[in-house]
């Protein structure tokens, strides 16, 4: 058995709901054959949303770590290359703070690539029939935030556990007033077991192309 720590974002910006929670939360009740799985909610705040990932990782001691969130406008699930050490906030987190251009970690790299073998996740997710896609900006928001806090914890304390940040997009109830797109929670904890599986399963990357131009 595998341990996986999933996270998800409680709501944010007036939503009554956070898809990636709803998904975290379905995955970790009923994981596949070969994992074991947890998982907690963080808060949508700068800095307590890392302190509340690293109390979930100390109790659950698990071998991998995949932290999703909301990506409202993205049309597949994304898995993230890797994370930039700056906070720059376009909206306020949950508790109204806004910091710009301000360092995760003082004196930290300036970023870190996920130690998931994130090719092969969005190769098994397309495999199991639905879009996904490798991304090269998890922004500079909450979820970068707490992407770079993770792989922080893993390079400095952490050395036998992976981890890395999948965003998700908008659920269908989301987008009811919109026209934005959306995927159904059922899809997303589907590929939230195919990539924990994955990752399980994999230590050295598939080499296929995954970049972009732009």
């Amino acid at each position: 058995m595998t341990r996986v720590l999933l996270t998800g974002f409680a709501p944010f910006e007036g939503e009554s709901l956070n898809p990636s929670w709803q998904a975290v939360r379905a995955a970790a009740a009923e994981p596949p054959a070969g994992i074991e799985a947890s998982a907690v909610e963080l808060p949508c705040v700068y800095g307590a949303s890392i302190a509340v990932l690293r109390a979930a990782i100390e109790e659950v001691r698990p071998e991998i770590v995949v932290c999703v969130g909301q990506a409202g406008g993205r049309p597949d699930i994304t898995v993230e290359r890797l994370a930039v050490n700056v906070d720059d906030a376009r909206i306020p987190d949950a508790s109204g703070a806004e910091p710009i251009d301000e360092a995760i970690v003082p004196g930290g790299p300036a970023a870190y690539f996920s130690t998931l073998p994130i090719k092969a996740c969005v190769a098994a997710v397309r495999a199991a029939g639905l879009p996904a896609s490798v991304s090269n900006t998890a922004g500079t928001f909450v979820c970068n935030h707490v992407f770079y806090g993770l792989a922080h914890l893993i390079a400095t304390e952490l050395p036998g556990v992976r981890g890395g940040f999948v965003h998700v997009p908008y659920a269908p109830e989301q987008v009811v007033d919109r026209s934005q797109p959306s995927l159904p929670s059922e899809a997303v904890t589907r590929a939230l077991h195919e990539i924990a599986l994955t990752a399980a399963r994999t230590r050295t990357d598939i080499r296929v192309a995954g970049g972009a131009t732009h």
